[in-house]
């Protein structure tokens, strides 16, 4: 038992470890932002218009949880879209591109999966930057108002800030890497397997859900049941659609102040993501 617990405790703090320099690196360009260029920037993004979710999807390609983590700190600091935000998380892939290499028999896939996935996010992207503009009311929300909320930032050094940020999302983290990481290790992946229903066409909506585990550890889990043969190809890419890693926890952190807008962010995430499985089950 004690051995089970130090490896979670371990696997915890090195998933932890592994994001530090990219929480640390985006609040120290949100700081110094802050301080010397915010109304250049926001003019700059307004510029930017549909690129804003075609560039997110083609940095959540690079396999790992940090595009994520900073796409969330950003959007909470009102930096980018709400359609960038969600091309990240659906574009995202985290593990699963590594663990695919490793079976040549499945190379072929993985460039129909990376395809799907950065289309799936793409569209998504543009569907809801333009959903925003048509319905929405233009957002008067100051740029980093969210970010610094309560925390007196104007009143320390840019590094000062940047580490008082950095320090509270990596405790957050792993406080839930933790819990996580005992559920994964107590309860194991047969259990997973009897919860999916292979062959089922319910399977990519189970699938997507189990995308939403806030840790790394969800894209390895489904792409190694996909490996097995429990997992089907659309249900793979319906999972992989909501993996967003520990992003989605960095901005119910970030933005907790608006928990309407975060709970719809993880809605049309899923529809999405589910869309996009179902369509790939039929015609891939």
């Amino acid at each position: 038992m004690a051995d089970k617990l130090l490896d979670i405790l371990l696997d915890a703090v090195v998933d932890c470890a592994k994001l530090i320099p990219f929480i640390f690196g985006v609040y120290l360009l949100i700081e110094y932002l802050e301080h010397h260029s915010t109304n250049k920037l926001a003019r700059a993004l307004g510029k930017m218009g549909p690129f804003g979710p075609v560039g997110g999807s083609v940095l959540g390609v690079v396999p790992q949880c940090g595009f994520s983590v900073v796409a969330s700190n950003l959007y909470a600091g009102r930096l980018i879209t709400v359609g960038t935000l969600i091309s990240v998380y659906i574009s995202t892939s985290d593990e699963a591109i590594p663990i695919i290499i490793s079976e040549p028999r499945l190379i072929k896939k993985l460039w129909v999966l990376i395809l799907i996935k950065v289309v799936t996010a793409i569209v998504a992207g543009l569907i809801v930057d333009t959903a925003v503009r048509l319905f929405h009311k233009e957002n008067k929300e100051e740029p980093f108002k969210e970010l610094c909320h309560d925390c007196d930032c104007e009143h320390h050094s840019i590094l000062h800030s940047a580490l008082h940020h950095t320090v509270q999302i990596v405790v957050f983290i792993l406080i839930v890497n933790l819990l996580l990481g005992g559920f994964m290790e107590f309860a194991g992946e047969d259990t997973v397997k009897k919860i999916l229903m292979t062959d089922s066409i319910f399977q990519p909506f189970i699938a997507a859900f189990i995308g939403f585990i806030p840790n790394c550890a969800a894209s390895v889990v489904l792409t190694q049941l996909y490996v097995e043969g429990v997992l089907g190809f659309g249900s793979l890419v319906a999972g992989l659609c909501t993996g967003a890693g520990v992003g989605l926890l960095v901005l119910f952190r970030t933005n907790r102040h608006h928990l309407k807008q975060n709970f719809t962010i993880v809605g049309l995430l899923y529809v999405f993501a589910v869309a996009s499985g179902l369509i790939t089950r039929i015609f891939v």
